[in-house]
């Protein structure tokens, strides 16, 4: 079911999130559908979005759903950086869909969480997929894009 996304400036979206607990899967399953149809709906209006996290539809659990080339469910995840390096990037927000964010992300990441199956799991990401899995990450505790602003100029409106 398409949920409304909570929108800059709402409270809601600085709360941080609990744990998935096992006996939480059968909602956590209902959850992962809602935030597919509501990323689904936000690429029809928009033209964009590749991933999202539970508190943005107003569920306060440690959960990210992306869909690049196939849907893939983060339960509990944890990154880890093992190289420093960082890039500047343009970040965008389903949240504040018409606003960039300028703000320094790590080019390289490693993610560990548990799968939709509550088995353990790591990824590697480097790049915009980094940046992207940063960003949603963030959003599990409270933390906005604006939060990580560069600077007080780094905001800008997108254009069309």
């Amino acid at each position: 079911m398409i949920k409304e996304i909570l929108l800059l400036g709402n409270d809601a979206l600085y709360k941080k999130s609990l744990p998935v607990e096992k006996e939480d899967m059968d909602s956590i399953k209902e959850t992962v559908l809602d935030l597919h149809d509501t990323l689904i709906d936000f690429r029809k209006k928009y033209n964009a979005g590749r991933a999202i996290a539970a508190p943005q539809i107003g569920v306060f659990k440690r959960l990210i759903y992306m869909y690049i080339d196939k849907p893939i469910v983060f339960i509990n995840p944890v990154l880890k950086f093992d190289n420093k390096e960082m890039m500047d990037v343009m970040d965008d927000c389903m949240s504040f869909p018409n606003l960039l964010v300028k703000v320094k992300r790590y080019k390289e990441c490693s993610i560990i969480y548990k799968d939709i199956n509550f088995a353990d799991k790591t990824l590697k990401f480097k790049g915009d997929l980094s940046e992207l899995i940063q960003h949603e990450y963030d959003h599990l505790d409270g933390i906005l894009a604006t939060m990580r602003a560069i600077d007080n100029k780094s905001f800008y409106i997108k254009s069309k």
